[in-house]
């Protein structure tokens, strides 16, 4: 499965996380190949990455979350990957739940498989404006594409090469790519399957910090709008 699937980990300054996902990662599914984006990070991620034998690719600044993320599709797609997962360098996601994402895709259930913290009683507890936003988002994502959502602000996700052709194109949002991108999707005729898994609260940082959760709202709402304005859907190749 190594020449087929890439784990793609977008990171920003985590020197240290990072070693300790790698080695989750090799262990919960040591056939697959690991690709970290460096967003424009100043510490010592690179040099931890490559004494782990691992490929980095270097973002001349600090571009984002989504951009990162993106960056690493488009290598999966210029490389040939048939399959992606994406998960965070901050070790928010448990390793051990890579091989139940990547079976959906492996056995054609679905074209995204996206973990989700809420299944199955899943107790992750959130800020209340972060949460109330999640709620908001996943009945909107749920309604308008006729399937139940539970958490569409999930970075963890695994895909196969259709996704990886929608994600690594300019259809894909570069700062906050969630419930918007779950419509997309569907929209695209790309097919999702939420599964559970282990998600651990960051105390220590968030990309919805600050005032940030009332931009994140606020974008997501008129990201969503404009979606669904678009008269040309994104078409994969078949």
């Amino acid at each position: 499965m190594k020449d087929k699937t890439v784990v793609i980990i977008p990171a920003y300054n985590e020197e240290k996380n990072i070693a300790g996902v790698i080695k989750e990662i090799k262990k919960a599914v040591p056939d697959v190949y690991i690709l970290v984006i460096n967003d424009g990070g100043q510490d010592r991620t690179e040099e931890i990455v490559r004494l782990l034998g691992e490929r980095v690719v270097n973002l001349p600044y600090n571009m984002g979350y989504g951009a990162a993320l993106q960056a690493g599709f488009k290598y999966a797609l210029k490389h040939g990957y048939e399959y992606a997962v994406q998960i965070d360098a901050d070790g928010q996601h448990d390793p051990k739940d890579i091989p139940k994402l990547l079976k959906v895709v492996l056995d054609g259930e679905a074209d995204v498989a996206m973990g989700s913290r809420f299944l199955d009683g899943g107790r992750y507890k959130a800020p209340l404006i972060r949460k109330a936003g999640m709620l908001i988002f996943a009945w909107l994502a749920s309604v308008i594409i006729g399937q139940k959502i539970t958490d569409p602000t999930s970075g963890y996700q695994a895909l196969n090469s259709s996704a990886i052709r929608f994600y690594a194109s300019d259809y894909y949002p570069t700062d906050f790519p969630d419930a918007d991108v779950i419509i997309m999707l569907h929209r695209a005729g790309l097919t999702i399957k939420e599964i559970p898994v282990t998600m651990y609260p960051n105390p220590q940082k968030s990309m919805h910090a600050g005032l940030k959760p009332v931009y994140y709202i606020f974008k997501m709402f008129l990201s969503i709008f404009l979606t669904l304005l678009r008269k040309d859907p994104f078409q994969g190749e078949s």
